[in-house]
């Protein structure tokens, strides 16, 4: 497969008069601050009227789009930054830290997010024989790049079937194959072939990752880990690094950590036992942890959080 060259560069014109058409759509769509689930399952949007503080969270492999507004995303000691000129892939499942750093009532951040699915990427590759060279292999599973008049055009027209519900089952995923299409012919092919290649060290963390999430409560051994992966044990805990920027053992404490918020602010647990809910023997070690990640104890991050939901629900 060859990488995406299109018949020529488009005009400044064209792309501003198509990110004007996306900043449209985006208003009409999310019309006040919140998240925007939407008929289209893997197809959500996002509004704020102003900067927000830095949140941590688990970024599904998507690609993100900004019609409005500055964003900045943190994996680990990489720094992410874009906005309506640029586009964030995400390959893998990653827990990362953002923040939206311009927006105001005026003019409010948008943004639009596609999940994608490996099936289609794996799909894809192997429908098209695609093959990349070893030095074009992406060495990270996140990554920024400029928004072209193909990509965006796609996405206009996947959310213009919003208002043509009966053709989103047929269409919806036509549309949704040529995103993932341009993405793989782009300088994204890289980062979604070594994900999307059954056999390649990318594709055996995504499994990884996949076990971990299941099983974030279970302790486990990395060795056994590895051998899930068909990966010597010094392998995968290279690749599990280089990839999510952190250890496999890291990893599972943020997954454990993020859920136990969660359930303590969802269902009122206290501290011990939402630990040993997500399988934490010590709720000593668990507090611990739990202040080094939130820089507060879970007693008092817990009201914090519901402080501010109290206020924005009355706002």
């Amino acid at each position: 497969m060859a990488r995406e060259a299109g018949p020529g560069a488009p005009s400044h014109g064209e792309m501003e008069i198509l990110k004007k058409g996306l900043l449209d759509r985006l208003e009409r769509h999310a019309p006040a601050c919140g998240d925007f689930r939407t008929a289209i399952p893997s197809l959500s949007f996002i509004r704020r009227d102003g900067p927000t503080a830095p949140v941590s969270y688990l970024q599904e492999p998507s690609i993100c789009l900004i019609a409005q507004g500055a964003k900045r995303v943190f994996l680990g000691e990489q720094r992410f930054e874009y906005d309506a000129n640029h586009f964030l892939v995400t390959a893998l499942d990653l827990p990362i830290v953002a923040e939206i750093t311009k927006a105001s009532r005026a003019k409010p951040y948008l943004g639009v997010k596609l999940r994608l699915d490996q099936r289609s990427i794996s799909q894809l590759i192997a429908d098209d024989s695609v093959a990349f060279r070893r030095e074009d292999v992406a060495q990270q599973a996140m990554t920024v790049s400029a928004l072209t008049l193909p990509l965006i055009s796609a996405f206009l027209r996947l959310i213009d079937l919003l208002d043509e519900a009966e053709n989103i089952p047929v269409l919806g995923p036509m549309i949704e194959r040529e995103i993932t299409y341009r993405l793989l012919t782009s300088e994204q092919g890289p980062l979604l072939h070594r994900i999307g290649t059954s056999g390649s060290q990318g594709h055996g963390i995504s499994r990884a990752i996949g076990w971990l999430m299941k099983n974030f409560d279970r302790p486990f051994k990395v060795d056994d880990l590895a051998k899930l992966c068909r990966m010597s044990s010094s392998s995968f805990h290279h690749y599990f690094r280089s990839l999510t920027s952190m250890s496999p053992l890291q990893y599972q404490k943020w997954l454990r950590l993020q859920e136990a918020r969660r359930i303590m602010l969802a269902e009122g647990l206290d501290a011990a036992n939402a630990a040993f809910r997500v399988g934490y023997e010590s709720p000593s070690q668990f507090s611990r942890e739990y202040r080094r990640m939130f820089s507060e104890s879970p007693a008092r991050d817990v009201k914090a959080l519901r402080l501010q939901a109290s206020r924005e629900g009355a706002e």
